[in-house]
């Protein structure tokens, strides 16, 4: 069901501002009562409003950092338009100005959920990476690092979306244990290394996998119409089944984990006994076009 509605842009396009208000709550519900600090840009905007929150009240107590945040991503939003597609760039200004308004209104509780700050680490982490990784998977970005982490993964870095993050974080939770303490610093960590496992594991456009496919049918469409439904390159070669002594083909595919679904339904549609080996999180250099939607 959530495979069908992925299949149409303005689905997405709800799923992904769902992804950005699942994101707002881990953050604004477990993080920031603990004094922790997110990672990114929303980072920079959260230590930005510790500096200057004493001069600056914005009415019905609207948090922020918030807008802090859609400020600093007015020149990444640019960066997109220039290196990643219209498309994108629209679906990352919709989700950024949600996520703005979310990080806005969704206000921290004056007492922590939980009283374990590992605990909240843990939970906030798990909540928000999830929240962040449905946005990419859905051909969008609520801003902040996924535009540069997405335009180095198109260009074929090894850097996910995850990893480039951590990176950049390492200096940003630095500047924390200066200007704050040790411990706030290294539980800010904690969670952002919690968050974009997350978004590693949730963004399944991020993850390379490499199909077999064993069929009988000798229809020499079907490489065709793996090629034209997904775009994916096909290698094939005849091979022969030791039990039944019949003729078989086997086809190799490399394809996200998100067109998985998608090979399976042109495969299957022309051979419903096909068999499948799936070999997921695989690494793939070359010619291998990494999408963005």
């Amino acid at each position: 069901m959530i495979h069908k509605a992925m299949q149409n842009r303005w689905a997405r396009l709800v799923i992904g501002v769902l992804g950005t208000f699942i994101n707002a709550v881990g953050v604004n519900y477990f993080i920031v009562p603990m004094g922790l600090y997110s990672g990114g840009i929303l980072g920079v905007s959260q230590l930005l409003r510790s500096l200057i929150a004493q001069d600056v009240t914005l009415p019905g107590g609207l948090d922020l950092a918030g807008v802090l945040y859609l400020a600093l991503n007015l020149p990444l939003i640019l960066l997109a338009w220039k290196a990643l597609g219209r498309v994108f760039v629209i679906r990352t200004l919709i989700c950024t100005l949600s996520s703005s308004f979310f990080y806005s209104v969704l206000t921290a509780p004056a007492t922590p959920i939980l009283e374990e700050r590992l605990a909240c680490c843990l939970v906030g982490g798990i909540i928000g990476g999830f929240g962040l990784g449905l946005t990419l998977t859905c051909g969008c970005s609520s801003g902040g690092l996924d535009i540069p982490g997405l335009w180095l993964a198109k260009r074929g870095s090894h850097f996910t979306v995850g990893r480039f993050s951590i990176t950049f974080n390492a200096v940003l939770y630095l500047i924390c244990a200066i200007l704050f303490d040790v411990p706030t610093a290294l539980y800010s960590v904690i969670f952002n290394v919690f968050s974009m496992f997350m978004v590693d594991r949730a963004h399944q456009q991020g993850i390379n996998v490499q199909v077999f496919i064993f069929t009988r049918n000798e229809n020499s469409e079907l490489p065709q119409q793996i090629m034209r439904g997904l775009n994916r390159g096909v290698t094939y070669w005849e091979g022969m089944g030791a039990y039944t002594g019949k003729p078989i083909r086997i086809m190799c595919v490399a394809v996200s984990k998100f067109e998985e679904e998608d090979l399976r339904r042109v495969v299957l549609g022309q051979d419903p006994h096909a068999f499948f080996i799936v070999h997921e999180g695989v690494r793939i250099e070359g010619n291998f076009i990494r999408k963005l939607s």
